[in-house]
């Protein structure tokens, strides 16, 4: 689950990429249209300046506007600047990694490996997420899954388990 810091940043972003172009985008406005405390979303953004993804300029006439190109950042990237690690446990992300106190051998471990897909899966939605999408919404493209609909395809022998 994301964190409402991060969704606050999304929605922010959101703002900023529909203005791009534009010139500096005052907090207010942002603040305004998407309903965030204000004083929030100035730590937010001033979180997103600090990582690179955004640039302010102060006096009339400023604000705040992406130093990028939006379809260049990707949600991976405003996810770990706001959130941290992306991976559900620490010893499968890739740039947080932490051994899990609790296990003794990663190799055995029978949750490491759905923690993995779990990760791989939240990734290839993230890193393919970028903010020109929010301009774009038909074109994100969504799947479902049902639950078990994977391991339909691949029966399991239960005896050599």
């Amino acid at each position: 689950m994301i964190s409402k810091k991060a969704k606050y940043a999304i929605k922010a972003l959101k703002v900023l990429t529909e203005e791009y172009g534009k010139g500096p985008v005052l907090i207010s406005y942002i603040s305004a249209k998407e309903n965030i405390p204000k004083k929030f979303l100035e730590a937010i953004l001033l979180e997103l300046r600090n990582h690179g993804i955004l640039q302010s300029q102060k006096g009339k006439g400023g604000g705040y506007l992406l130093r990028v190109d939006p379809g260049r950042v990707n949600l991976a990237q405003v996810l770990r600047v706001i959130d941290g690690p992306i991976a559900p446990t620490p010893c499968v992300s890739f740039n947080f990694y932490v051994k899990c106190d609790d296990c003794n051998d990663e190799v055995t471990c029978a949750l490491r490996p759905i923690m993995e897909r779990v990760r791989d899966a939240n990734l290839g939605v993230y890193e393919n997420t970028t903010l020109l999408s929010f301009q774009n919404l038909g074109l994100i493209e969504t799947k479902e899954v049902a639950i078990g609909a994977e391991l339909a395809e691949a029966p399991v022998n239960r005896m050599s388990a």
